[in-house]
């Protein structure tokens, strides 16, 4: 089947039919950076890489774009508790970022990551866009939108107009209406500053300031992008405002509609049920959680739930997906690492098992990025793939080609099986012990099966654990 994905603009799942032929061009919302990223945050990024990989592998040119938000209200609150300059704190906090970005598999696959500091030129140009389409207003220094000049505001959301003024907005005396937002903010002593010229009312308006946060967004996307293309990805949350302003903003800028062709939204990521969010100070950094959980886990734990879906976090969970991980390794190790025969009797059903699992692994990420069901094949398949192969004790060189080639293009895609350690076969003495240990399992002689697992802790390195996957073994540390 050809890929279909949920638009949140239509409400309807839809054939992925891109702009330009094979061409697409996505952008997802990036950080703002005035603090270390948290694992709401890796949720969003993670599961937008594992559809740009999805996009590349099946042939797609694709362009992916993430800002660096590093003018903002947070980042000059943040540097004027700790008294150091906001760009100064921005650099900081960006490259802990690119850092946490660059473990958990992530930065690779993103084309650019353009500054705000670098767009205010092209700010101010889509401003002046704004005010000579008579949809944006001056008053006392600042630049507001005009909401209700621009037809069908909230499109996106499903909201009606007059449910706005119980959402966030920014207050604001003088205003023509409570839910107009900023496009542009007079400068505060203390605070940086650019000064812009515009037009306004036939005269020159020199105001002396700094860009909102919705206008960032569009004019990046704009500079590199153009007025329209395919993709825009971000929190489920950013629905409204951020997103519903960047429509208002370009559309009403350019007149070109739809200013994004597909809008896909992750869901939030929660801690006991409740959003993580930094302001409600339940949040976990993604640094912490590497700490004790391999990057592979966390992007396993991600991909067991659909992307547009909601998540809740905990340890137990996060060891069980670890235990996945180490069940995926160790029970490829063994295919991987299999005596290897010219030809083998149980090579047409390996190749008919594999040929299958690649047709089913590419239906679930062609309906709207399925991974779940994915991951869940994934499993099933290498347990199949394994009881065969250690049956069988050998394995033909051509099925062994075609299963360990298809395994990995699947792990490549969710980001998983980077790490080469399936090659390290395990010692023979080691299996025979393994093989004892299974034995004496059966037999429910559970205190000599610990007293092996000991040895095999004690002798080789490795770890063995029981799980309702099987009985899996990594080395100690993973």
């Amino acid at each position: 089947m050809s890929l279909m994905v949920y638009n949140t603009l239509t409400r309807s799942k839809e054939g992925f039919t891109p702009m330009s032929g094979k061409k697409v061009n996505m952008f997802v919302c990036g950080q703002t950076v005035y603090d270390d990223a948290h694992l709401g945050h890796a949720k969003t990024y993670i599961s937008f890489d594992i559809i740009a990989r999805w996009l590349k592998h099946e042939g797609y040119d694709l362009t992916y774009i993430q800002n660096i938000t590093d003018i903002d209200d947070k980042i000059i609150r943040r540097a004027q508790e700790r008294k150091v300059d906001p760009l100064h704190l921005a650099r900081e906090y960006e490259k802990r970022f690119m850092e946490d970005m660059e473990r958990i598999g992530v930065r690779q696959n993103v084309t650019r990551y353009p500054r705000s500091y670098d767009y205010i030129n092209d700010i101010r140009d889509q401003i002046q866009q704004l005010i000579d389409n008579n949809l944006a207003y001056h008053l006392d220094g600042d630049i507001y939108f005009d909401v209700a000049r621009f037809p069908n505001y909230t499109k996106l959301s499903g909201m009606k107009i007059d449910e706005l003024e119980k959402h966030r907005v920014e207050p604001k005396e003088g205003k023509r209406h409570v839910y107009d937002f900023a496009l542009w903010k007079a400068a505060k002593e203390g605070e940086p500053a650019w000064k812009i010229t515009l037009l306004y009312n036939a005269e020159r308006l020199e105001l002396s300031g700094r860009p909102g946060w919705h206008i960032e967004d569009t004019a990046i996307t704009h500079a590199i992008f153009g007025p329209q293309y395919d993709v825009h990805g971000g929190a489920s949350e950013l629905m409204f405002p951020h997103h519903t302003n960047e429509i208002a903003q370009s559309e009403g800028a350019y007149g070109k509609e739809p200013f994004v062709k597909y809008w896909l939204h992750s869901g939030v990521l929660n801690i006991k049920g409740v959003k993580m969010s930094k302001s409600l100070k339940n949040f976990i950094t993604i640094r912490e959680v590497l700490e004790k959980y391999d990057p592979e886990v966390l992007r396993l734990f991600f991909a067991s739930t659909q992307y547009g879906k909601e998540i809740n976090y905990t340890d137990e969970l996060m060891k069980t997906e670890r235990n996945k991980l180490n069940y995926i390794y160790s029970s490829f190790s063994i295919i991987y690492n299999m005596k290897e025969s010219a030809k083998s009797s149980s090579s047409s059903e390996l190749n008919a098992i594999t040929d299958k699992f690649r047709e089913e692994f590419t239906a679930a990420m062609n309906d709207d990025f399925n991974t779940p069901l994915a991951v869940t094949r994934l499993m099933s398949t290498i347990a199949e793939l394994r009881r065969i192969t250690e049956a069988s004790g050998e394995i033909g060189k051509h099925a062994r080609e075609n299963v360990v080639s298809t395994i990995l293009d699947a792990g490549s895609v969710l980001g998983i099986l980077a790490n080469e350690r399936y090659k390290e076969k395990l010692p023979s003495t080691a299996q025979s012990l393994i093989r004892e240990r299974e034995a004496l399992r059966a037999e429910k002689n559970f205190s000599e099966a610990d007293a092996i697992r000991d040895k095999i802790r004690a002798e080789h390195g490795i770890e063995i654990e029981d799980t309702e996957y099987g009985t899996l073994w990594y080395k100690s540390g993973y």
